[in-house]
């Protein structure tokens, strides 16, 4: 039987009878009514897929890969992360570290493009350098880092040069008194940064190359192997608060396009350009300390799942208790979302091309190994 209208509103057909044993109807129903079922059933015949990204990681494992060896900042910020994080993403999953360093965090980078699953079960964390990387065309195509779900940073990076006090007094005398600095891979910004400051302003640093991280480049500075290093602010600070107490080692230069609050005293690598030509140089060598420590997710993950995990990192990034640990350890914290991250990623390819000659031999390392 069809059923019957009533002034456009349709009625609903009931099993029970009228008195007189006819059919009885119900009222004709409202448009909000009409809506309100509608939803309903479809929320019951068909789940959105918000409510597929909030099951997914129930009962999976994320794996955070670290493109450095332990101990270092890197590794320690990727490591509270996967203590606090899993408590914002619906499902509690388990978060596991795996460090995989090599390249200067290249063969990380290019493990989860290619190799890792697009799931979102993958987190990754790459030198903030290797964008510009890519805009010199000086790594291949192994990835494309604009390409990357970016999730969020939880801090800007200020790398600093340091040296023993029985070294330089101040990066004045690094214009005229070459000294040694312990480096890592010839993608790493520990060596990036002092071989583009040799390169625009004039330094003479000589990278001594082959060191498997920032730990073992302490060490080597500590046992007169070299008399310094190039590292973040927030390592050196971390691991060796006593050497800056005793004055052990004198700051020299930070890699950042503005004085750390930390670090007023201390000149950034683009104040000593003398020239707007190669203050322009600077700014787009240190310009990486923005995209900082970022952590990215891999290509082709489902964009409601990427809207889960930026959700639950800028939760996380504003929580007590992650808050308090950062503090314990003496780091920083300065986040920016996923979207704007990316947005910083990919406005590398907006580099002027006047400039990639020189910023090219800027970053080619010419050191002793």
């Amino acid at each position: 039987m069809e059923n019957p209208k009533a002034n456009g509103k349709v009625a609903l057909v009931t099993t029970e009878r009228s008195g007189d044993g006819r059919p009885a109807f119900s009222a004709p129903m409202t448009r909000r009514e009409s809506m309100a079922l509608l939803a309903a059933g479809c929320a019951a015949a068909l789940p959105g897929r918000a409510f597929a990204a909030d099951n997914f990681y129930q009962g999976k494992t994320i794996e955070i890969v670290i493109g450095y060896p332990p101990a270092g900042s890197n590794d320690i910020y990727a490591r509270r992360l996967a203590e606090h994080l899993p408590r914002f993403i619906p499902g509690n999953p388990t978060i596991v570290p795996r460090n995989m360093p090599g390249a200067g965090s290249l063969t990380a980078a290019a493990h989860i493009y290619n190799k890792a699953p697009k799931d979102g079960t993958t987190l990754g964390i790459m030198a903030p350098t290797i964008p510009l990387d890519e805009r010199l065309g000086s790594i291949g195509d192994r990835f494309k880092s604009a390409e990357f779900g970016w999730v969020g940073r939880i801090n800007s990076l200020v790398n600093i040069i340091f040296v023993r006090a029985d070294s330089l007094k101040s990066i004045d005398e690094a214009f005229t008194k070459e000294a040694s600095l312990s480096a890592t891979g010839a993608g790493s910004a520990l060596t990036i940064y002092p071989n583009a400051l040799n390169h625009i302003v004039g330094t003479k640093f000589k990278l001594i190359m082959g060191y498997k991280g920032s730990a073992e480049g302490m060490l080597a500075v500590d046992r007169h192997e070299v008399d310094g290093h190039c590292t973040g602010w927030d390592t050196l600070k971390t691991s060796h608060p006593d050497w800056l107490k005793s004055g052990k080692v004198h700051l020299l230069v930070q890699f950042a396009l503005q004085r750390h609050p930390e670090l007023p005293d201390i000149p950034t690598a683009v104040e000593l350009a003398k020239t707007e030509e190669k203050k322009a140089l600077m700014s787009a060598v240190v310009g990486a300390s923005e995209i900082g420590i970022s952590f990215f997710t891999t290509p082709g993950v489902p964009g409601d799942r990427l809207a889960v995990l930026r959700t639950a990192f800028t939760n996380c990034m504003k929580d007590e208790a992650f808050i308090a640990d950062l503090k314990k350890l003496n780091l920083g914290l300065s986040p920016m979302p996923g979207e704007a991250v990316s947005k910083l990623v990919s406005g590398v390819k907006n580099v002027p091309d006047a400039l990639i000659p020189e910023l090219k031999q800027a970053y080619s390392v010419s050191a002793k190994k």
